[in-house]
């Protein structure tokens, strides 16, 4: 695992060694085993080295035999020795062992078409000198990053925004369309960033730049559901199999390997296959009180046979580390789960490289509970569209205190605008309330529907729930799942590996029905089956817990008061109505509903403003 930046100028002009030195040194956490630097006319490439697979030869930036190609290149290439072998037959010669040189070869093989034969997680950039052109690619899921800018004399680019921030002439702007959204998501939804200009590739997309600066970028793969009627059997042995190879594959290393464990059925899958082949650490992380899961995965562990740690998270632990967070985040995302998941990524760095993680299962098998919606909507979903409309307006007459007025509305109101992902933290009359925005401004930015929308329209052919995975797909999981997931492990330069997220396993789930996804009252039925003699019992049919933070209760005591303070001294008052946060805070402890997470994402908004808008402390920028 990597970290990879560097510039491209449309003018005849040499990138220098120093502010590639700048662009690195900002993310040596991604790399602090190597760095390296390769420039030539218009083209500069800096690159940090976190050195998992052929330690010694493994050097970047790296080059063909002829030095007409350069690469750098961030995440692994599970299937790079099937590749090496095939490209060897095919007359190409190996310098190194390292998966970064076959997709050298592999591009002089098959141009922009390599992205295609790669089975893993990348973003990489290539330099064609012989075509005069930049290459760059994102993986298929999105696992690993992939921030640029353009303007009419460069482009600039890197896995972290922090490196584009950190080249000459960068300024930073809020880019207030993305804060309209973000409110909503909790997370910025790509293209765009929370940086006026700096933008992310897509998942599963490549880009092109031109020597006279031309731009295009081209989507090279789609995670549509496209499901077919058979035997259920059928499925559940593609899944066992498919799932067990996907491990196998992830686990390729030449550093030690773990995994972390939660109650759940998904970290216990990779965690039982890992097992399988040999003797592995396992990683758990709770908070005090009833929600506590590292009992439970303390238990899994013990069946297993790992090595397990554990750490319970204290209310200072969880405070104390935001700042950390909230820097190596680039972005504001205001899932409470990205700090425990800072915490056991700490803790798993003091014993292994590498760790394997479940991420992705409930995206691919519909594991959130919100996947059972349609089946318990059905019986308002089948009236006349005019009884739907009067019930509508009914239900929004009556108090919110009044059982059923919820499901009532949520029954009547289109998938496509009560489904925006599993986050949906202020609706547009609340962000009104809030926000200090001139009201034209929220009437005319595309708003969280619009752009759900453009993934609804091209799945009207599907049932709802597979509509629904779909919008995950594209929105939650690379905005915010994964997102979190590579920098919060990368704070602690430990390289994170999601065998959920394998294109080949993708092709066994997309094609599974709903009904064998959602069935007996519970989500990802499919693949609890699947795992049936694999996994302890117990684990097989548990609720999905996650990192159950408990905001709502520290809100209501002496943090919320801290929360508040903090919210006020950020200097986001131009944006942000402090009065209103105020007012939701006196709500929330007065029992007048729960405002945790509303309140919880404006801090970290808040928090995100003063480490990138304005100057960091001292004190702040040594503990980096």
């Amino acid at each position: 695992m990597c970290g990879i930046t560097g510039v491209m100028y449309f003018e005849d002009r040499e990138p220098t060694t120093a502010m590639l030195q700048q662009m690195t040194d900002v993310i040596v956490h991604r790399g602090p085993n190597d760095s390296g630097f390769w420039t030539d006319n218009r083209i500069g490439l800096g690159f940090r080295r976190l050195s998992v697979i052929d330690l010694k030869e493994g050097h970047q930036p790296l080059a063909n035999e002829d030095d007409s190609v350069w690469i750098i290149f961030n995440g692994e290439i599970y299937n790079y020795k099937a590749l090496r072998s095939m490209l060897q037959e095919r007359g190409h010669q190996f310098r190194t062992q390292s998966d970064t040189e076959v997709i050298v070869h592999l591009y002089e093989e098959y141009g922009e078409e390599c992205v295609k034969h790669m089975r893993g997680m990348f973003g990489f950039v290539i330099w064609d000198k012989k075509k005069k052109q930049l290459f760059g690619a994102r993986d298929h899921f999105g696992i690993k990053p992939f921030y640029y800018h353009v303007n009419d004399r460069q482009f600039l680019f890197g896995s972290e925004i922090k490196s584009l921030l950190a080249a000459d002439g960068m300024n930073r702007l809020i880019h207030t369309d993305s804060l309209l959204n973000y409110l909503t998501f909790q997370y910025v939804p790509e293209p765009n960033t929370m940086f006026h200009g700096i933008h992310k590739l897509p998942p599963g997309h490549t880009v092109k730049i031109t020597f006279d600066g031309e731009m295009s970028i081209h989507k090279y793969w789609d995670p549509m559901f496209e499901p077919e009627e058979r035997p259920f059997d059928e499925y559940v042995e593609q899944i066992r199999e498919t799932l067990k190879d996907s491990v196998k594959l992830h686990m390729v290393s030449d550093v030690d390997r773990g995994c972390f464990l939660s109650s759940g059925i998904d970290s216990t899958a990779i965690a039982t296959h890992m097992r399988n082949i040999e003797p592995i650490r396992t990683f758990s992380v709770g908070f005090e009180g009833a929600n506590n899961e590292t009992p439970i995965a303390a238990q899994t562990a013990a069946t297993l046979g790992t090595e397990h740690y554990d750490k319970i998270i204290t209310q200072d632990d969880f405070f104390g580390t935001m700042p950390k967070a909230i820097w190596h985040q680039d972005e504001p995302v205001a899932d409470p789960s990205a700090i425990a998941l800072y915490h056991v990524a700490k803790l798993a760095r003091e014993h292994v490289t590498v760790v394997l993680s479940g991420e992705g299962a409930d995206e691919l098998f519909g594991g959130y509970r919100i996947y059972r919606e349609p089946q318990s909507l059905r019986p308002i979903d089948q009236l006349p569209p005019s009884v739907k409309r009067m019930l509508n307006r009914f239900a929004r007459m009556l108090p919110s205190s009044v059982k059923g007025r919820n499901y009532l509305l949520r029954g009547t109101t289109p998938l496509e605008e009560r489904f925006l992902g599993n986050a949906k933290i202020f609706s547009e009359d609340m962000k009104a309330e809030v926000l200090r925005l001139d009201s034209e401004m929220l009437r005319n930015y595309k708003n969280p529907v619009q752009i759900a929308g453009d993934y609804y329209s091209k799945t009207q052919h599907l049932d709802p729930v597979s509509r629904m995975q779909y919008i995950d797909m594209n929105l939650w999981m690379p905005g915010d799942i994964l997102m979190k997931a590579d920098k919060m492990t990368m704070a602690h330069s430990l390289e994170l590996r999601v065998p959920f997220l394998d294109k080949e396993l993708f092709e066994v789930a997309r094609r599974i029905p709903a009904k064998y996804r959602i069935a007996n009252g519970t989500t990802k039925y499919i693949f609890r089956k699947a795992m049936e003699g694999i996994i302890p019992d117990p684990i097989l049919n548990r609720p999905k817990l996650g990192f159950p933070v408990p905001l709502r209760d520290w809100m209501k005591g002496s943090m919320g008061d801290m929360v508040l303070e903090q919210i006020k001294s950020s200097g986001i008052e131009d944006y942000i109505d402090i009065n209103a946060v105020e007012r939701m805070l006196h709500k929330h402890r007065n029992g007048q509903g729960d405002y945790a997470r509303r309140i919880w994402t404006i801090y970290i908004f808040a928090l995100w403003h003063v480490t990138f808008m304005e100057e960091l402390p001292k004190k702040v920028l040594a503990a980096y």
